[in-house]
């Protein structure tokens, strides 16, 4: 049935098919009732016309099957009910004709619902062949960011232990620094997972990874300002580029502000089709005189280095507004 269904898709699909094999289906019907005339008792009017019908509607679909059904009812009344050669009606022939109008008014509506039935199955069976596929993908992402970040955890806890094995004192510290940065990952995680979250502004998105900060660090009269275009980033470069602006906001929540508080800004902004441009600036107490950002050994420098090598692009240190700091990382879309 389903490969009937699916050789007869053509002449749905094609109207002038459609409405060729209804002319076609109606005429041979006509020309087949002709020939038995003579053979059939009478009371056989639509003996070829019902098949023709059914064929058509089958194939063709709901129009081509009323046009020949409308065609046949026509032909049947006209030359093989009495009276012949004409449309002249009697009570007999108009019981004929209303048992011929309910009887394929039947098996279009069938047929017809059948159709809609199918083309609901196949949608469907489309559908869940969709989910399958978007499930596989998602299930593949998962495992390959899952991966990406038991690496990116073993880097952190290797970068801690060099620090430990330098000044041993340090360790708490280092373990508090650790812990503090994977929870920042998890959090990330949580938000960038999060089904509402799929279809929420870039902006909006980083702001609320802002006041997360602020709220976490105890931050007080500072504010987080967002300036972002209405892009669209995929999760692997929002996953990094996030860490990245994690690195930086709370690297200036820790040095760049005395007790006045101040402003810290994130500016994402197009600099052509091909490239994206992230700054983070502060109006604190700017840049220590010392090596450039390059040169330095600390572990926050490495892991912002890391991050922005993941984007394709280099972290550097850029002109700011007036005093404070400003980081900018320019990276491929």
């Amino acid at each position: 049935m389903n490969r009937l269904i699916t050789a007869g898709s053509q002449f749905r699909r094609n109207p002038y098919l459609g409405y060729a094999l209804s002319l076609s289906s109606f005429l041979a019907a006509l020309l087949l009732r002709h020939e038995l005339s003579g053979t059939l008792p009478p009371g056989f009017p639509y003996l070829t016309f019902f098949p023709a019908v059914i064929v058509t509607t089958f194939f063709a679909g709901l129009w081509p099957g009323l046009l020949c059904a409308v065609l046949s009812g026509l032909a049947a009344w006209f030359f093989f009910i009495p009276p012949f050669d004409s449309f002249g009606i009697d009570g007999a022939s108009a019981v004929t004709l209303a048992f011929y109008v309910f009887i394929v008014a039947v098996d279009i509506s069938l047929i017809h619902l059948m159709h809609r039935a199918a083309d609901e199955l196949r949608s469907e069976k489309k559908v869940t062949e969709a989910l399958y596929d978007q499930q596989r993908t998602m299930f593949q992402e998962l495992q390959h960011r899952v991966a990406n970040n038991m690496t990116f955890v073993a880097a952190l806890l290797h970068l801690q232990k060099r620090k430990v094995a330098i000044d041993p004192a340090s360790a708490s510290s280092a373990l508090d620094e650790a812990q503090s940065r994977i929870e920042t990952m998890s959090r990330i995680h949580r938000r960038l997972y999060d089904p509402a979250s799929l279809d929420q502004p870039v902006a909006q998105y980083f702001q609320e990874i802002c006041s997360d900060l602020l709220e976490a660090t105890g931050a007080r009269n500072i504010v987080c300002l967002v300036d972002m275009p209405a892009i669209t980033l995929d999760i692997a470069r929002l996953t990094t580029l996030s860490l990245l602006v994690t690195e930086l906001v709370t690297n200036s929540l820790k040095h760049a502000f005395a007790e006045s508080g101040g402003t810290i800004t994130l500016k994402l902004e197009r600099l052509d089709p091909a490239r994206l441009a992230l700054t983070v600036s502060d109006n604190g107490r700017g840049l220590p005189e010392g090596p450039a950002l390059a040169q330095t050994k600390g572990l926050g420098t490495r892991i912002v280095q890391s991050l922005a090598t993941q984007l394709g692009g280099e972290i550097k240190a850029v002109p700011g507004n007036g005093k404070g700091a400003a980081w900018q990382v320019v990276f491929a879309t």
